[in-house]
Order: C-alpha cells, then structure tokens, then sequence
C-alpha cells in the first residue's frame, strides 16, 4: 500500500483493511476495519481530515478531499463506485455513491441513501435517508426499498471479503 506522512500525520489502517498499491493515502486519513481502497484511488488528507468507516469501498480511481481544517466524513458499509469524488462532504452509514458521481462541499447523503450514477450532489444539498438520487444536479426520484437494502448488504459484504482476500490473492504476473 502506498501511504504518506504529510506534515506529521500519518494514515491511519484498520486491521483487515486493503489498500492497493496504486492507491495514496495522504496524511490525515483514518480508515477502518476490513474496507477496500481500489487501484488509483487519492485519498488526500493533507490540509483536511478524511474519516472513512468500517467495510467501506471506496472502489478505483475515486478522489476524496475536504477544506482546510474540515472533515470529509464517509460511514460504516458505504460504496462509493469507481471514479466518484467525494469533497467535504457527509456520507452516511450503507450509503450507495454511484460510479462517477460527484458529492460536493457540505452536501450529506443520508443513511441507505443511493446516488445514481454520473450524479452531482451540489454545494450544501442534503439527501435525507433512504432516498434515490439522480441527476445534474441530484433530484429524488424515490425511496430505497428493503429488497434494495438486502441485495446491496450482499455486495457491500462481498466487498468487505475482498479486503480479506486481495493481499494473500494479488500476484503480479511477469511481463511476457
């Protein structure tokens, strides 16, 4: 994994954690158990704080940031799917952040709250919990129903496993 110590703050891994070794994880960044960092993801906490919680993904090429002296907060069991950003901003607990989506500065996605793919949550927007999200910018367009809930405890799991797998399973293969 490839951490860095910025300004004396060092990256913070929880035990069952994986990092991939294209991924940078800068300064004050705190991550918790058994989560997934994927290939090309930034996580720069180098004037701000990122918190992240336990079983999350945050899945590749993702950008996750916050303001000086601020806290990008991400919860417990969140997927946020390749290539989001996430700025400055509240992800709550089994939230879903779409492939590409964007979550500016103080927005709050609420708890099992789904932003849809190529999403942009703007400055200060607030998903209430259990709302799907689409567009430019977020509209709700409805409610998560418990199927939903149950289906995406499954990946959310899965992902959580491969934590566990990736560092006993990851060989790299010699050029040819």
């Amino acid at each position: 994994m490839v951490l860095y110590r910025f300004e004396g703050k060092d990256p913070q891994i929880g035990d069952g954690t994986y990092v991939s070794q294209s991924a940078e994880v800068i300064g004050d960044v705190k991550v918790g158990k058994q989560c997934y960092i994927g290939p090309g993801a930034k996580v720069r906490g180098d004037y701000g704080s990122i918190l992240i919680g336990n079983k999350t993904s945050i899945e590749e090429n993702c950008v996750l940031h916050a303001r000086p002296s601020e806290t990008c907060e991400i919860g417990d069991m969140v997927t946020v799917g390749h290539g989001a950003i996430l700025h400055n901003c509240t992800i709550r607990d089994y939230a879903v952040i779409g492939m590409g989506a964007i979550v500016s500065d103080y927005a709050i996605v609420g708890i099992w709250s789904v932003v849809g793919e190529g999403c942009v949550v703007k400055n200060k927007q607030v998903i209430e919990d259990n709302k799907i999200a689409v567009g430019v910018p977020a509209k709700i367009v409805g409610d998560v129903s418990e199927d939903y809930k149950r289906v995406w405890t499954g990946y959310k799991n899965l992902y959580a496993k491969l934590a566990l797998k990736y560092p006993e399973n990851l060989e790299k293969k010699l050029d040819m």
